[in-house]
């Protein structure tokens, strides 16, 4: 018999298990609400602000500014979770999001595009950014993209 070489699935990691954890339970709180269309929006904001508030030092400082960025620069986004993290949507489809450098252990957090963000710039442009400390001059840039993102 001939060996193969055969490489074994590793499977999720558990950070993504938990954030698939967090978009179900998501799904489950949305599904289980019934009331008007404004209640609605508003628990979702509410669930995001609670989120924020979660987050470590770091990333919550960062969360809170982008937080307070995008909600200023496009009130037409609509906040909520994303995979347990805080996201803006546009007519229930996500547009950013903020992904914290704790939730995934990672370097940096990072404030990301989804393909509906109007960022389109020739062939190739970016749809992530790191973060790693939100300035004055780091906000002026969000709010460019994000009022770019929804035009």
């Amino acid at each position: 018999m001939s060996s193969t070489d055969v490489t074994t699935h590793q499977g999720f990691t558990a950070e993504e298990r938990a954030a698939m954890k967090d978009h179900a339970q998501e799904l489950r709180k949305t599904a289980a609400r019934r009331g008007s269309k404004a209640d609605k929006a508003a628990q979702e904001a509410q669930d995001v602000l609670a989120k924020i508030a979660e987050m470590q030092d770091s990333d919550r400082i960062m969360a809170e500014r982008v937080h307070a960025v995008v909600t200023a620069a496009s009130p037409v986004l609509a906040p909520k979770l994303w995979y347990g993290m805080p996201a803006y949507a546009r007519d229930g489809k996500i547009v950013c999001f903020f992904q914290s450098a704790e939730k995934f252990k990672a370097r940096y957090a990072t404030l990301g595009f989804s393909d509906r963000a109007q960022l389109d710039d020739g062939p190739m442009w970016a749809a992530g950014f790191a973060l790693t400390e939100v300035t004055a001059e780091v906000e002026a840039r969000i709010a460019a993209l994000v009022k770019r993102a929804v035009s």
